[in-house]
């Protein structure tokens, strides 16, 4: 079962329809972007205490989803 749709929704009423957390304004962008600048898991918690651990988890799964999906060219040097 996909538990990320226990946590990630999508409305055209909320932040222009772009990915959120369910029940938030949270978007899924803000939650990797905050992970990919190295912010902590606890940290998030922190800012954002509308977040949950599982809601995390579930980005990830959700963002692996996602590569599944599409492929972006990388160039190699």
């Amino acid at each position: 079962m996909e538990t990320w749709k226990n946590y990630i929704a999508s409305h055209p009423a909320v932040c222009h329809g772009q990915v959120c957390i369910q029940g938030t304004r949270i978007m899924v962008s803000t939650v990797l972007d905050n992970l990919a600048a190295g912010i902590s898991v606890e940290e998030l918690l922190k800012s954002y205490p509308a977040l949950s651990t599982p809601a995390i988890l579930s980005v990830f799964e959700y963002a692996a989803l996602l590569t599944k999906e599409s492929i972006i060219p990388i160039e190699t040097h």
